[in-house]
């Protein structure tokens, strides 16, 4: 007798056969549907994979080697004090300023080593949704008030769905914190100082790596972009001297692997990707040759990779499919959308803070496309929503997410964001709508 799996492995392969025999394949729609999903994934390929998941992997098998499990639970445990732990998740969370699919590595691998369920999501929020520059810009190109209600429910959000998601899973939290206090592995050698320095320049490397320009910040922050791979290749270099000096890798081993960097650097002026891509290159390469320390840090990196970018790719897909990319036309069109958030009726804040989890935005992106919808008529209450919902979430992001702790944890830590998102879209909509 042939078992549920196999069952639903014969499903799913009359399911693929009949969409793929029945797809109306000449059609103008199913065309711009699979040019739009083909053109999120070659944007995505091209402007965030190597830039931004890259290193997020790399920091996230850090994490898993190089910070005790000691201390993760003494800060971020089940058992640590709340203050400390959410004020320390939010507050790491938002000096990242990363968006929903880069945090995911850095999340899973803080929650690997220990961290309670509560500070992770606590962290696994704020790391997009409190961003200073997004919520500046929101204030300046939407208006002061949708800026100030952005910046109060995301650091609120952040708090609270992480001490709902802790009060929910209580019962599980506990068992897990006795788990782990059971066999508790003792404190690093190395002192705590060099490893904050080691982790400050990877996390320098991938923040300014991904700086990028927007015509309503200040100058400050547009000098900073002038100047980020300049302070990217600075943070590079502390970061070879630090694996050399503090991390026991060769000094011969990290120069060679080096010099095709540079010389590429001076190359490609115009295509800083290039000179990036062979970094990482190198300092795999160097990794492989070097102790077992950084061995089993690249295996760990590896093993986040294989974990992580398969789901993700295929939510980029599946986005681009449904919703297409900014000012691009899908199998939803954006005037559907438009039409269904105006005003601010229970109805019009739920599907603005669903579509906008359900969306994949980059960091920033968020605030121009909110502007084109208000104009077409989308009101005040949905687009705070939208904002509370949407950076922080997406369906890449999602199928991630329940890889790492499970379907019912995922479906809770989704419905929470936008159940708050709606009751928020709609208190603000009654004031200033």
């Amino acid at each position: 007798m042939a078992s549920r799996r196999e069952w639903g492995t014969l499903v799913l392969m009359i399911a693929v056969f009949l969409v793929l025999y029945f797809l109306p394949f000449e059609s103008l729609q199913i065309h711009r549907v699979l040019k739009e999903a083909l053109g999120l994934s070659v944007w995505y390929a091209r402007h965030h994979l190597i830039l931004c998941l890259i290193p997020a992997f790399f920091i996230a098998g850090a994490i898993c080697c190089f910070v005790s499990q000691a201390s993760v639970l003494k800060y971020l445990g089940p058992k640590a004090r709340k203050v400390l732990a959410y004020g320390v998740a939010s507050v790491s969370g938002s000096v990242l300023a990363v968006c929903s699919c880069t945090v995911l590595p850095l999340f899973a691998g803080i929650y690997k080593r220990g961290a309670g369920l509560g500070p992770a999501c606590a962290f696994l929020y704020s790391g997009p949704a409190i961003n200073i520059l997004a919520i500046v810009l929101t204030a300046k190109v939407l208006g002061p008030q949708i800026g100030i209600a952005r910046a109060v429910g995301a650091v609120g959000f952040c708090i609270v769905i992480g001490l709902l998601m802790h009060l929910i899973f209580r019962k599980e939290e506990l068992r897990k914190a006795e788990a782990v206090e059971v066999d508790l592995p003792p404190e690093p050698s190395r002192p705590l100082w060099k490893t904050a320095a080691y982790f400050a320049s990877m996390v320098a490397i991938l923040v300014f790596a991904n700086w990028g320009r927007s015509e309503g910040a200040g100058t400050v922050w547009n000098a900073i972009f002038s100047a980020k791979w300049i302070i990217t290749s600075v943070a590079s270099a502390i970061f070879g001297l630090i694996l050399v000096f503090w991390m026991g890798l060769r000094a011969r081993h990290m120069l060679i692997a080096a010099i095709p960097v540079v010389v590429l650097a001076l190359v490609f002026r115009g295509n800083h990707l290039i000179p990036f891509t062979a970094g990482v290159i190198a300092v795999s390469i160097v990794l492989s040759r070097g102790n077992a320390e950084s061995r089993e840090w690249l295996v760990s990196t590896w093993i986040f990779a294989k974990q992580m970018l398969p789901l993700l790719l295929i939510g980029v897909v599946i986005a681009g499919a449904l919703l297409g990319r900014p000012g691009h036309e899908a199998l939803i069109p954006s005037r559907w959308i438009a039409g269904l958030v105006g005003g601010n009726s229970l109805q019009a804040n739920l599907i603005a803070s669903v579509a906008g989890a359900f969306m994949y935005f980059a960091t920033l992106t968020e605030v121009p496309i909110l502007q084109g919808l208000l104009g077409s008529g989308m009101g005040k209450g949905p687009a705070l929503a939208l904002l509370l919902a949407g950076p922080a979430l997406s369906l890449p992001n999602m199928l991630v997410i329940r890889s790492i702790m499970g379907t019912k944890r995922t479906i809770v830590f989704i419905g929470l964001i936008c159940i708050m998102a709606t009751i928020s879209g709609l208190i603000f909509g009654s004031f200033w709508g």
